[in-house]
């Protein structure tokens, strides 16, 4: 499997960079929310846009583990928390947080992920556990230039694309075996 995290880190850190299938993998998960969380409130304030508490509590909450949630599982967790209970509450603050690159629109589960390279220029793929339904973002650059190469050779120009793949994940395949 490709690796999932393109950020430096130094050799020590459990669990980030040094193992590939991180998402898939028993690793300190809160080292892989804090780096991801501190990237987006940067990149939040060199694109000069707000991460209201609202925003800010969505990207936490996406960010709690490597799993897809759906706009009403976020709500849920919102109105108990004293944020409101309204739908719009919700899909608005994760549109906000497509828009500006902080989550992806998993279109497989209907649910977002926390994005965990923000900042940078990617166009991953999303490998799906149909089981449990972890979610890890992988590199698809390869992929994608096939597919433009073949879009390309029909005369087709493609703006936007997403690429899922469900399958299992180490630890559901273990379960089945």
């Amino acid at each position: 499997m490709a690796q999932m995290h393109s950020h430096a880190h130094s050799d020590d850190c459990p669990g980030c960079a040094s193992t590939p299938d991180v998402a898939f993998a028993r690793h300190d998960h809160r080292h892989c929310s804090d780096d991801v969380l501190a990237r987006a409130e940067a990149l939040a304030q060199v694109q000069g846009v707000k991460l209201t508490p609202v925003r800010l509590r969505v990207l936490q909450i996406l960010l709690e583990e490597h799993r897809a949630l759906g706009a009403y599982d976020v709500l849920q967790r919102l109105a108990a928390e004293g944020f409101g209970n309204q739908p719009p509450v919700a899909y608005r603050a994760l549109d906000f947080l497509v828009e500006n690159g902080l989550a992806h629109r998993i279109r497989r589960l209907n649910a977002f992920a926390a994005c965990m390279h923000p900042g940078e220029a990617h166009a991953p793929a999303f490998l799906i556990c149909r089981n449990c339904n972890l979610v890890a973002e992988a590199p698809a650059a390869q992929v994608r230039a096939a597919l433009d190469a073949t879009a390309g050779a029909l005369g087709f120009v493609i703006e936007r694309s997403n690429i899922e793949a469900l399958g299992l994940c180490p630890a559901c395949q273990g379960a089945t075996a």
